[in-house]
């Protein structure tokens, strides 16, 4: 089989969304205000953690890595859009029936322009981001951090496109899935590391969260970012891709059942 055809496609198909989404930049620069906003509060939130331990250190973490540690995983969880918004609408509204008619892969259209926006949307939170952690601390220390975490982004992006994907095409069983999407969230900024790194945690706590994805989505960005010299990447890719692997399986045999069901009952 010719797999040029459809890279060609499925790019063309990130392309265009990518060009669509830079015509949206300020109203992202715009919405990125409100990231201003939290990371001041937790510069105040940790300043006074830090100041009251009385010591440089918390788990390994000094103030300005974790502020940073938080900036990167913020920066990560602004620029994830709603998919399970889009989704149901697509069901609720019969659009999915067109669009499975057409030449592509449902879930690889989907993924391509989550992909895309993803990363417009994080380009911008950074920058502004970046801004505020320069005005706190000066330019930081990272090394190759910067590359470990754009490294680590694309697996993230693609993790928790399938979470989201999973329970987005539960629309076609469910009447309403922002429900689910909303404890997927609230997951995701505890024991997938958004509030704070995994090593606060207790220990009991951290082995079970190295058991599941969340923590590949932004603890190992996050991590790899700010304490790259103590970081593995390869063994963290290994996990994060078959996460993936394992995440794209149990979204095909979901699709697959959502897309028999549509047409059983004449969707």
């Amino acid at each position: 089989m010719n797999l040029s055809p459809k890279l060609l496609k499925y790019g063309a198909i990130g392309r265009i969304s990518l060009r669509n989404h830079f015509a949206y930049v300020l109203d992202f620069i715009i919405r990125s205000i409100f990231l201003i906003i939290i990371m001041y509060i937790f510069i105040q939130l940790w300043q006074t953690t830090y100041r009251g331990e009385g010591s440089q250190l918390i788990a390994g973490y000094s103030f300005e890595q974790i502020i940073w540690y938080i900036l990167f995983a913020e920066a990560l969880t602004m620029a994830f859009p709603s998919l399970c918004t889009r989704v149901e609408e697509e069901v609720k509204s019969g659009d999915v029936g067109y669009k499975l008619t057409r030449p592509f892969s449902y879930i690889g259209y989907h993924y391509m322009a989550y992909v895309s926006e993803v990363t417009v949307r994080l380009l911008v939170n950074l920058a502004v981001g970046c801004a505020l952690g320069l005005a706190f601390f000066g330019p930081p220390s990272f090394g190759w951090g910067w590359l470990g975490f754009f490294t680590m982004s694309l697996g993230a992006m693609t993790v928790n496109f399938m979470l989201n994907m999973a329970l987005s095409l539960s629309a076609f069983w469910v009447e309403e899935t922002r429900g689910l999407e909303f404890v997927y969230n609230k997951l995701l900024f505890t024991i997938g590391g958004m509030l704070m790194p995994l090593e606060l945690f207790p220990e009991a706590l951290q082995q079970v969260c190295r058991w599941l994805p969340f923590q590949v989505v932004l603890y190992f960005p996050a991590k790899t970012a700010v304490r790259w010299e103590e970081v593995h990447l390869a063994p963290m890719l290994s996990v994060q891709w078959a996460w993936v692997v394992v995440l794209a399986l149990v979204v095909w045999l979901i699709y697959r059942k959502g897309v028999r069901k549509l047409n059983v009952n004449g969707g």
